[in-house]
């Protein structure tokens, strides 16, 4: 009998700011393609909770039919618990079923995660594919795993974490996410606030990392430190990939820039005159400063598919922005919107209360900032300390963090209080922040006729939904 490797997404709690969210188990995609690709003897199986509707005895039904020698899940901080339950889930079917959990936030502390949960055999830091393919290999016999790079695991009660692995140099290397492996589930998959509940939404990577050192970020550090990205070419191929023989219709772009000024000009002419772009719609996430400065690429951007950006604004304040190692001016954010208007690109601003400054007046400016520049979405954010950040290293070095339940870490929950504001009243001001943009009837009522289709679709779904109503509870 092959080997069997099973990955799950598990059952998940998705973020309520953003309304009906359904995405694929993107990651997981990634890695299993990967393994297809140089372990044919393996069988590689899938369980989406996500896009099959599967709750925990589902989850737990799927592995016990599915034998797996292997499970593996991956996840954000704020899911570390519902990973972690994969492992134990999989060990009370069976425990010689051997449980690997990636992602950023166990890559970020894996001795702390493999004491917490000691269902755990494995984790794998960083980029996963070589490490994870290595890893089957040893569990197959062929070799030791604590000569597997970028692996960390218990051995007589002490956490042994392997050296690092090199990144991959060419990601145009890399296979097409493994979407055949979830394709009864590819219409489930919607990001209704953003294109409507029958869009079908996709999610795809350009490149990896990031070369700016923001303090609050976890992708640059868990990507070693550097931007790589896939060539235009190749980029423009898995964007038709996922449109024509998967069905996608609406993108997101995972990078974590976009970077107009290194790339914009040769996807633009990989992508220009392709069918694909007079029926899609593709979203990214940019820097201020980096489309303040190219109008002209960002035009060239909207006109083969991309019709909606987040920027990543986040204060008013020169001395936040500093303190986030942002690199980026006040001014920029104005300009910026500015040019994405000109463009016709629907604009979602994010931006962070929470900094150890911020006081009751210095929110109240970021308010007023932000609703003054009149982007189509403002999302408001409470300063979250990931693990893998240097917001998390000084926070926790100083004792700044009054509340540990990974779970709350998402954003929304605030965590620790600033130096004049208490925890409780930093989560009221995250609340007032959000009835200003959703509590103000005449903007609504703006929104909800507007001309613009994206702009239509979001108010008409935040309308049903209950976004002050749980902001408020959480006060």
């Amino acid at each position: 009998m092959a080997y069997r490797l099973l990955f799950v997404e598990p059952p998940k709690r998705y973020w309520f700011v953003m309304g009906d969210y359904n995405p694929p188990p993107t990651t997981l995609l990634v890695l299993a393609a990967y393994v297809e690709r140089e372990l044919s003897e393996v069988d590689v199986l899938m369980a989406d909770s996500q896009g099959e509707g599967l709750d925990w005895p589902a989850v737990e039904r799927a592995i016990r039919d599915h034998q797996p020698d292997m499970v593996l899940a991956s996840g954000y901080t704020c899911n570390a618990y519902a990973c972690a339950r994969v492992a134990e889930t999989a060990k009370r079917v069976d425990p010689d079923i051997v449980t690997v959990l990636g992602g950023q936030h166990f890559s970020a502390i894996p001795g702390e995660s493999l004491e917490a949960f000691p269902e755990v055999d494995f984790i794998v830091r960083g980029e996963g594919e070589e490490t994870l393919v290595d890893l089957v290999r040893a569990c197959m016999g062929r070799r030791d795993p604590a000569t597997v790079p970028g692996l960390s695991f218990m051995h007589d009660g002490r956490v042994v974490t392997n050296p690092g692995r090199p990144l991959i140099e060419d990601l145009d290397t890399l296979p097409f996410p493994a979407y055949h492996l979830v394709e009864d589930s590819v219409s489930n998959y919607h990001f209704t606030m953003m294109a409507g509940r029958d869009t079908v939404y996709l999610v795809f990577e350009g490149g990896r990392g990031c070369d700016h050192r923001c303090s609050f970020c976890t992708q640059w550090n868990h990507w070693g430190g550097c931007w790589r990205t896939k060539s235009p070419k190749r980029i423009a191929a898995e964007v038709e990939h996922l449109h024509d023989d998967v069905g996608g219709q609406f993108l997101w772009l995972t990078d974590d820039n976009f970077n107009y000024a290194h790339r914009a000009e040769g996807i633009y002419e990989a992508l220009h005159g392709r069918p694909i772009t007079q029926d899609l719609m593709m979203f990214w996430q940019v820097r201020t400063d980096d489309v303040a400065a190219n109008p002209d690429l960002v035009a060239k951007m909207r006109a083969v598919g991309n019709y909606w950006v987040l920027i990543g604004a986040e204060s008013a304040d020169p001395e936040s922005l500093e303190a986030f190692a942002k690199g980026t001016r006040v001014s920029d954010t104005g300009r910026c919107i500015d040019v994405l208007r000109e463009s016709d690109v629907f604009t979602q601003a994010m931006w962070v209360i929470g900094s150890r400054h911020d006081t009751h007046e210095s929110i109240e400016r970021l308010r007023d900032f932000s609703q003054s520049l009149g982007p189509k979405l403002n999302i408001y954010t409470a300063l979250t300390p990931f693990p893998g950040t240097r917001c998390y290293q000084e926070a926790k070095a100083k004792g700044w963090i009054e509340n540990d339940n990974w779970a709350d870490y998402d954003m929304v929950h605030a965590v620790m209080p600033t130096e004049t504001l208490a925890r409780n009243e930093v989560q009221g001001e995250l609340y007032r922040c959000y009835k200003r943009q959703y509590g103000n009837w005449g903007r609504n009522l703006v929104g909800l006729f507007s001309r613009n289709r994206l702009e239509r679709t979001m108010y008409r779904h935040m309308a049903g939904q209950s976004v002050l109503r749980r902001l408020r509870e959480l006060v």
